[in-house]
């Protein structure tokens, strides 16, 4: 029966994925009829060229960046409470999104700080992905080394919050020395945006996506027996420090790639998990996986839908509708069921 329930859910889900891709797709400035979008979508041809253009390369492309960072953030979440057992533990607690952060700060402000070197900001949309991953991975190596060296999962948790707060200190001390147009430039990268990217880079950033996807599939059994704690995935035959390297891994590639071609969007990593174990009511993270992921896409593609302010030519803050919007449904959820799934 349970299974059952669980295919109904999916179904239901995958259905309003659906309908919110359209949607996505069909509203903005300027309105597009679902006619016209599915049959751009199967390869057809429209008489205004116009509408064509909107949808190939920029709604198109905004919406698959959507449904990619809305599952991948929130799967990283679910791996972070997961191997933590730790409820507010999130996608971006093992800095490695301050990491991503630092290196847009560096390529950005660094320029006032550290002389000509780096006004390059603006010599190709490459520069700020590659500087975002580069900062990404500095602090990664660093979270991996210092896994290798302690034992206690909980000391990890505290030395990402730790790289984290260092990060942010040296952000703050190269914004102190930026000139005002910088600090602008590096406020509206850290707003977030789903629609920057084009083709090519969408191809690099969903290839990277896939390989951490299919890496965390490879993990749910440890992934469940973490569940039970430490002592219990040894019984189990579970590598714990194998394992857990994995995960730590798997989380730092996606929430990196994230943060290079999109920015820190917060809420998303943090809430969704709580929203698919209350929805489906199971810790089993063989349905876990996948429902996360689907809610994820749907939240980030309705919050998009929200900051397009359809028929308007503004586009809002995508960091500030997530939190905004998603917020009080979680806590109405948490304040409703009285319980959390862990």
């Amino acid at each position: 029966m349970k299974n059952t329930n669980h295919t109904k859910h999916f179904i239901v889900l995958l259905v309003l994925l659906l309908i919110l891709f359209f949607v996505n797709i069909s509203l903005g400035s300027v309105s597009i009829p679902f006619e016209a979008v599915f049959k751009v979508i199967t390869g057809g041809n429209l008489a205004k060229e116009s509408w064509q253009t909107i949808i190939i390369d920029f709604r198109l492309p905004k919406a698959i960046t959507a449904i990619l960072v809305g599952s991948g953030l929130s799967i990283c979440g679910l791996l972070m409470q997961t191997l933590f057992r730790n409820p507010l533990a999130g996608p971006f607690v093992l800095g490695i999104s301050s990491g991503a952060s630092l290196g847009v700060a560096i390529l950005i402000l660094g320029s006032s700080v550290f002389g000509g070197f780096f006004l390059t900001s603006s010599v190709s949309n490459w520069s700020l992905p590659i500087a975002a991953s580069l900062g990404a991975f500095l602090v990664l190596s660093a979270v991996i080394i210092a896994a290798n060296k302690v034992r206690n999962t909980m000391s990890i948790l505290i030395i990402g919050l730790m790289f984290g707060s260092l990060t942010s200190a040296v952000i703050s001390v190269l914004a102190y020395f930026s000139e005002a147009e910088q600090i602008q430039q590096y406020l509206f990268w850290s707003f977030g945006s789903l629609g920057n990217l084009s083709w090519s880079e969408i191809t690099v950033f969903s290839g990277i996506y896939f390989i951490g996807i299919l890496g965390t599939l490879a993990v749910i059994k440890p992934l469940n027996s973490f569940l039970l704690g430490e002592n219990y995935a040894k019984s189990l035959g579970i590598n714990i420090k194998r394992n857990r390297n994995i995960i730590l891994l798997l989380t730092s590639i996606l929430t990196g790639v994230i943060t290079a071609f999109s920015g820190p969007i917060a809420f998303v990593g943090l809430a969704v998990p709580h929203i698919a174990r209350l929805f489906f009511t199971t810790s089993n993270h063989k349905i876990l996986i996948p429902a996360v992921a689907i809610f994820g896409a749907i939240v980030l593609l309705g919050c998009d839908i929200i900051a397009q302010l359809p028929s308007s030519e503004f586009t809002l803050p995508i960091n500030a509708i997530t939190s905004l919007f998603g917020a009080p449904v979680v806590i109405w959820l948490l304040i409703r069921k009285k319980k959390i799934y862990i």
